[in-house]
């Protein structure tokens, strides 16, 4: 058997990209895309990335450029997740809600050679190239218009626009397939919940693994409907553009979240799936408009813990509800709290407690740990701090021109994430915080996530957010950021007494915030994630508490 080796028929390499041309086979006359009054088929839409494709090569783009977008989830966006890299080039998505300076930065580390532009975005990425060093070369810029309604738009400084590009396109093109797998495929940035994002390098191998493990772990049938209310440019939409294809599935399209325009699309189109943050489905609850559904809509959350009483209220409408957790750097969901027929049998708010646990490692994983400093796994107990760890194939390849960040996490066999976390005895990892929200106060080791759970119990509390402020006794004590509900009567309407009252009853005493901050709105990245970051320099400004002994 040792003569037996690896040969073209059986060693190609693997790459998303192929799911494109086999559903245009099986599904060709299928809706594809569903965007306003725009219907396009997947025959159609694997013809128009090939067009696509052909004309950005025409550009002078080749194997290994860096190529930009910077749009909402409309059909530019998901076309472009193939048609990028059908030229061999690396595809960076860019958040939408960043500001001139962040983007110029984005478009100057990756060294970007083309830039698609949605209108809403043109303004700001024109002042972001006015940023760039004399000695740096500017990008082209290709406009996307959305409608009639956008024809008059300035293309000054743009040269074509995107439907121009299709129109002169090859529908023949021959896709550049990659020479290994290993090859790069995209690259994406981290999501701004902390001020420096890292240029976060993907291949097609790792992409391919993501993309199958993720459709198996949340069991998505062949033809879904699926309504794209996790932004694209955030870690690729988890893989879903890619993901839908496979399956043959409709991509329901919107250019922003909205709850109402969402429980509309719900019943147009009879929507099956969708994706989002747990601040995506605590605006969904919180929705005047929050009937319950008349059919169940599967909804996979991630990119924060989701409190239990989010779950709980978001499962009563008619959300079938999945959790998993993922960072920029794996490409999408690795760790998902795969369910338990016999969990069915208990009590709603046990459930949606054990729902809120992340979970264990998917089948396209290969290991998942907790870890002390020392790199021993800790006690499965529920209770010890450990650092999650985690190796397998849908793992970054490293940070772009960053060996030293590289060097740091991916470390003694490990992909070591950051995040602080505890691992529970049926072995079902459960995160407590970001290594750097965790609060210490009079020595102990505070889960700000644990604090933020309790407070969206609250009647009143929309949002919730908890960081570290300064306290001359204790060190460090919480600082919890609220927003409240819409319609609130005036007594409804909680004090800060009121709030910290009601945590003394259902937390230890020192993990009770000792300050409390009532905002209309928590600062949120594009992806529903708190920018804690914001807040702890809020807090900071604050100054030290004095002689909170209590």
């Amino acid at each position: 058997m040792e003569k037996l080796k690896p040969t073209t028929a059986n060693n190609s390499p693997l790459t998303p990209l192929t799911f494109l041309e086999r559903s245009s086979t099986i599904y060709g006359d299928v809706p594809s895309i569903i965007y306003n009054d725009t219907v396009f088929t997947w025959s159609q839409t694997h013809q128009r990335c090939l067009q696509l494709a052909s004309s950005i090569t025409s550009l002078g783009i080749r194997r290994g450029n860096v190529v930009s977008v910077i749009a909402p989830n409309i059909p530019a966006m998901y076309e472009l997740h193939f048609a990028v890299p059908f030229t061999g080039a690396i595809l960076n998505n860019i958040n939408t809600r960043l500001d001139a300076r962040i983007v110029s930065s984005i478009l100057i580390h990756s060294e970007s050679k083309l830039v698609f532009v949605d209108y809403a975005s043109r303004d700001l990425v024109l002042e972001a190239l006015l940023l760039f060093p004399s000695s740096q070369q500017r990008p082209l810029l290709i406009l996307i218009k959305d409608d009639e309604e956008t024809e008059t738009i300035s293309t000054v400084g743009f040269i074509s626009t995107y439907n121009d590009l299709i129109t002169n396109g090859d529908p023949g093109f021959n896709w550049v397939h990659p020479i290994s797998e290993w090859d790069p495929m995209l690259l994406n940035y981290t999501s701004g919940t902390t001020s420096s994002p890292k240029g976060v390098v993907h291949s097609h191998r790792g992409t391919f693994i993501v993309t199958l493990d993720t459709l198996v772990e949340w069991s998505v049938p062949k033809q879904p409907v699926y309504l794209w209310t996790l932004p694209m440019f955030h870690a690729n939409g988890w893989s879903f553009p890619w993901g839908i294809a496979a399956v043959g599935g409709t991509n329901i399209c919107v250019r922003k979240f909205d709850a109402e325009i969402v429980y509309s699309l719900i019943k147009k189109h009879h929507v099956t799936h969708m994706c989002g943050a747990p601040v995506v489905l605590n605006m969904l609850t919180n929705s005047p408009n929050n009937k319950p559904l008349e059919k169940p809509v599967h909804i996979l959350t991630a990119g924060a813990p989701p409190p239990a009483a989010v779950l709980f209220r978001t499962e009563s409408l008619g959300f079938t509800v999945n959790h998993g957790y993922g960072l920029t750097e794996t490409g999408g969901l690795v760790i998902c709290c795969t369910w338990k027929r016999k969990w069915n049998l208990l009590p709603a708010t046990e459930r949606a407690r054990l729902k809120s646990r992340q979970g264990v490692r998917t089948i396209g994983m290969t290991r998942v740990d907790v870890v002390s400093p020392s790199g021993e796994s800790v006690k499965r107990d529920g209770a010890t701090l450990g650092e999650v760890v985690m190796r397998g194939g849908c793992v970054m390849l490293g940070y772009l021109k960053d060996p030293e960040g590289t060097a740091n996490s991916l470390k003694n066999g490990w992909f070591y994430t950051g995040d602080v976390g505890v691992m529970h005895e049926d072995g079902y990892l459960e995160i407590k915080d970001r290594s750097k929200d965790v609060i210490i106060s009079g020595g102990e080791n505070l889960s700000s996530v644990e604090v933020e759970s309790v407070l969206y119990g609250h009647p009143a509390v929309n949002e919730a957010a908890v960081v570290a402020r300064a306290d001359e006794f204790w060190g460090e004590t919480p600082c919890a950021f609220v927003s409240l509900k819409d319609g609130l009567k005036e007594r409804e309407i909680p004090t800060e007494k009121d709030i910290v009252e009601y945590c003394r009853k259902n937390l230890p005493h020192y993990m009770v915030p000792k300050t409390v901050v009532f905002k209309e709105e928590l600062p949120k990245t594009s992806t529903g994630k708190v920018q804690k970051f914001v807040l702890r320099q809020i807090a900071k400004d604050m100054g030290p508490l004095k002689k909170s002994r209590l």
